[in-house]
């Protein structure tokens, strides 16, 4: 494992009198070698991506801001969670940033960890997947499933320029020149945020597609089999939660505001049905901007949806 930085400072918070009950700030442990397998968060502090797509910048302090919000949240793990610290995307190099990242989620999983990625922008998704790609090197043509809960596609051409927009495109040509099937869900999509060329790219990408306007409360059944079956031809999920896919009301803070969005009461069902099924490997969280935060609103939605995957064990 090599960070840009790594500190314990940020994990403060409410310690309370009685028994058995602990907070996150006093159950994470700083990550060391040769620890039991555990939750292992890592930060990528980067708004690069975003900044070339021409989005709200302020992604970069997304760690900072989960950390903050989910050192106070209660402990109800059995398993350990570990802080592995922070890659940072200081100097506009994008690239080598991604491949940072790839090379510790890499470390962590043949370690054992159930990698949990706090981004900044959704670049974060090419380092991530460059982690993954690189644990199961070693298998023939392994079937990567992942799914995304965002109003966007991001799958837009990484020929002009690489972004917060490219990254399942580029993974999609990283599938092709490895001879891996790509296996993608995009779920929350806002067809009022992209063009009719994006849906034209997902639909020759054979991409499973459910729009925002699709997933109600009388609707999440039928969205929970859709997701299920995508997870029963896949070896292993990676995850990837674009908060953004949240309406603006639950989710201010963030480099692009849903109009509409999916709310977190249809998100978490689902979130606990990839968390549960066996498979997850992999999540990261991408676009919490605390610079266009209202009341820390959106950092505390980021902790809830990390408490809940880390609820594994």
């Amino acid at each position: 494992m090599t960070v840009d930085r790594h500190s314990m400072q940020l994990w403060v918070g409410r310690t309370d009198p009685e028994t058995d009950s602990p907070r996150w700030h006093q159950r994470i442990q700083p990550l060391a070698p040769d620890v039991q397998p555990g939750v292992a968060l890592i930060g990528f502090a980067s708004d690069e991506g975003v900044r070339r797509n021409h989005g709200r910048v302020g992604a970069a302090a997304g760690p900072e801001a989960i950390r903050k919000a989910l050192a106070n949240l209660a402990w109800h793990r059995n398993g350990p969670a570990f802080d592995a610290g922070d890659v940072v995307c200081a100097d506009d190099n994008l690239e080598a940033a991604q491949a940072r990242l790839g090379a510790n989620v890499a470390a962590l999983l043949d370690a054992g960890h159930l990698p949990i990625v706090m981004g900044g922008g959704h670049e974060v998704a090419f380092g991530s997947w460059q982690g993954i790609a690189g644990h199961l090197a070693g298998v023939a043509a392994p079937r990567i499933g992942i799914i995304n809960f965002d109003a966007h596609f991001d799958l837009r051409d990484p020929a002009f320029v690489r972004s917060s927009g490219t990254p399942f495109a580029q993974i999609a040509e990283q599938c092709a020149q490895r001879n891996w099937p790509f296996r993608y869900a995009c779920l929350g999509v806002s067809r009022a945020s992209n063009t009719r060329a994006l849906f034209q790219r997902a639909e020759a990408l054979d991409v499973l597609v459910r729009e925002d306007r699709q997933i109600r409360a009388d609707s999440l059944d039928e969205i929970a089999a859709d997701v299920q079956g995508f997870i029963d031809d896949c070896d292993a999920i990676y995850l990837t939660i674009d908060i953004d896919v949240l309406p603006a009301c639950e989710a201010p803070g963030v480099s692009a505001p849903a109009a509409r969005g999916v709310s977190l009461a249809l998100l978490e069902p689902l979130l606990e049905l990839i968390r549960d099924s066996g498979k997850l490997r992999l999540a990261d969280l991408a676009e919490l901007n605390p610079s266009h935060d209202i009341d820390s609103r959106t950092a505390r939605v980021a902790a809830r949806l990390i408490h809940l995957l880390s609820l594994t064990g």
